[in-house]
């Protein structure tokens, strides 16, 4: 049994009312315009929805649960409206403000945050350098009273829409890889540019751009936290980033499996409900055991995570499970469908390609792979049965 309070409970029902009044039925205007309107952030914001941790003189609810943001994160999968990525905004983002900020970088940015009058983005990728973030190119340097900042980015989120950029530089390029900075870029900045929305395979209403940085000035007072230091820190991000994308896809992998259910439920083959059949019954409870399994392990985690015990490898477990069973349903998804299944006005069609995004953003399925075989051959393994 699911461990929500009543007032998480409570909480559940008026998002999920917020996502059907004000959210769904926009999506698909979203999708055609490649963009979401800028008002859905507003809208969330004044209803309490965008940021839920920030303490109430910052414009927050003061509550860091995660399990709010779990069930923020389910309902978007429930509604279908994932493509509005507010979990980029309001839980990969901000948090590196809250973390790493100091009080007057709070007060300055984190209101506006958290009432959706400025939109987040991180901009960490490089077209050279995806995973390995040490193979990053841009850099920044000091200079007099400010920080001056060269380079591009790509594929960031909320790349259009964003106000503020948290962006990762090199501040020691030739001496030291991972001595980097944290900067936040503010709209408006000179030398600062945004490239094309990318026209991308899936999440079409998730506005993704290129980033580019020419001598942009960086007052001091847009450095979060130590320069130097913001390798260690974008590190520290990546657990709950992970356990983010496995909650969403674990969430997506049942939306399909209760949308298939019901197709092959009126779906007549042979003269009879393709349910019938003795391969889509085995196909199915496969499914359904090993999404269970795996909404169990998040639910496990999302407490640890509270507990503070939340480790780098079991979020990387759980991230490449989630995303790998996630896209074996929605393959078998569209399979039971049948010519449905490929067409775009049946929602699996969409689902499936939306979702092949999810195995390589916060780090490819090869890269979790990786963390897990490095902490098995480390010295310090031990296995639960230890």
């Amino acid at each position: 049994m699911r461990n929500f309070t009543e007032e998480q409970n409570m909480f559940r029902e008026a998002y999920r009312k917020f996502l059907e009044a004000e959210i769904a039925p926009n999506m698909e205007k979203w999708r055609e315009n490649n963009i979401v309107d800028r008002e859905a952030f507003e809208k969330a914001g004044e209803q309490g929805f965008l940021m839920i941790w920030p303490e109430e003189q910052y414009g927050g609810l003061g509550d860091r649960d995660f399990r709010y943001e779990q069930i923020i994160i389910e309902e978007n999968a429930r509604a279908g409206t994932g493509e509005w990525f507010a979990t980029l905004h309001s839980r990969l983002v901000g948090p590196y403000i809250d973390h790493f900020g100091n009080e007057e970088q709070k007060q300055r940015w984190l209101p506006d945050c958290a009432s959706g009058k400025k939109i987040l983005a991180i901009a960490m990728t490089e077209p050279d350098a995806g995973s390995d973030l040490a193979g990053m190119r841009s850099t920044i340097r000091e200079e007099g009273d400010h920080y001056i900042l060269n380079g591009s980015k790509t594929y960031i989120s909320n790349g259009i829409n964003a106000d503020l950029v948290i962006v990762a530089a090199k501040s020691d390029p030739d001496n030291n890889p991972h001595a980097m900075t944290l900067c936040v870029v503010e709209r408006g900045m000179e030398g600062f540019e945004r490239g094309r929305n990318l026209d991308k395979m899936g999440m079409k209403a998730q506005d993704t751009a290129e980033l580019f940085f020419n001598n942009v000035i960086i007052p001091k007072e847009n450095i979060l936290g130590e320069p130097g230091h913001g390798f260690f820190y974008l590190m520290q991000g990546l657990a709950e980033e992970r356990l983010i994308g496995a909650t969403g896809a674990i969430a997506n992998a049942r939306r399909a499996f209760n949308m298939t259910r019901e197709f092959v439920l009126e779906r007549k083959v042979f003269g009879k409900p393709l349910a019938y059949m003795q391969n889509t019954q085995f196909k199915m409870a496969e499914m359904d055991a090993e999404i269970e399994v795996l909404e169990t392990f998040v639910d496990a985690l999302v407490a640890r995570h509270n507990e503070g015990n939340l480790t780098v490898n079991m979020a990387a477990k759980a991230k490449l499970q989630c995303t790998e069973i996630e896209w074996k349903m929605l393959d078998l998804g569209v399979q039971l469908h049948g010519g449905a299944g490929y067409m775009k006005e049946y929602p699996i069609c969409g689902m499936f390609t939306d979702a092949r995004i999810n195995r390589i953003l916060a780090g490819s399925s090869e890269i979790m792979k990786l963390i897990i075989g490095r902490d098995i051959f480390s010295e310090n393994y031990t296995s639960n049965l230890d």
